[in-house]
């Protein structure tokens, strides 16, 4: 019976014991640790919008004259001078994140000053002829963004970048000639095929990236849309721009 006694007296110190001594370590659950998810990378759509000066550059112009006069011949006259004006632009389009963005733009563009100067050979009609050119082009767009830190593409927020791009569409021209006293060359509209190449400089600051850059466009023909004899037309047109650009990133 003593004996009995005395082990359940040592079993007991050992539970107190034991207790007393877990008592003075204290308990931290077990910290589990969850990787970040990959999303990939993230892009966004922005709005845009442009203002800008041009210069129109073309080669020449067809019309029916008549010299001898046999009868009337199409006959080309080089341009002497060249056309200068302004646009107007805006557009919506999508940034991917990796340097790749693309866009779909509507400009308004006004230019004047084209000139083309019969000489005397051409009696009554010899004097100085001047185009006016009012034109909405619609554009689809695609760029490659690149920051000059050399990193490889460019994403939101990336300081100081440049550009370049490309876009395809088409032109919608308004074309009038300003003709010497007496003689009437009408006006008329028409549409063209446009394409457009594009360089650049620019900032990101987060929300809003401003860019200052070149675009050539090129429009395949202008013409006024007279019917014979009154046909004036110019292919192989070149607006050469200067513009600054603003993107307002929305999401």
């Amino acid at each position: 019976m003593r004996k009995l006694i005395a082990a359940v007296m040592v079993a007991g110190a050992a539970l107190v014991g034991g207790q007393a001594i877990a008592a003075d370590f204290p308990y931290y659950p077990p910290v589990i640790e969850i990787p970040d998810v990959d999303y990939g990378v993230e892009g966004s759509f922005y709005l845009r919008g442009n203002a800008g000066g041009n210069l129109l550059w073309a080669k020449e112009a067809a019309a029916y004259e008549c010299t001898a006069c046999g009868g009337l011949s199409l006959t080309k006259f080089p341009f002497v001078e060249n056309g200068y004006g302004y646009s107007l632009g805006a557009g919506v389009g999508y940034e991917t994140g990796t340097g790749l963005r693309v866009d779909a733009t509507v400009d308004y563009v006004g230019n004047e000053g084209l000139k083309v100067t019969k000489g005397a050979a051409y009696g009554f009609h010899a004097d100085d002829y001047k185009v006016k050119l009012r034109s909405t082009i619609a554009l689809a767009n695609a760029y490659y963004d690149f920051s000059f830190g050399g990193d490889y593409g460019y994403g939101a927020a990336g300081g100081a970048f440049g550009y370049v791009g490309a876009g395809t569409g088409v032109a919608f021209s308004h074309v009038e000639v300003n003709s010497p006293a007496g003689i009437v060359v009408p006006s008329g509209s028409n549409t063209s095929f446009a394409a457009a190449g594009m360089a650049g400089v620019g900032y990101d600051f987060g929300a809003v990236v401003a860019d200052l850059g070149y675009r050539a466009i090129y429009i395949n023909q202008l013409t006024n849309g007279a019917a014979y004899p009154d046909t004036v037309t110019s292919d192989h047109n070149w607006l050469h721009e200067v513009r600054g650009t603003l993107r307002y990133r929305f999401n």
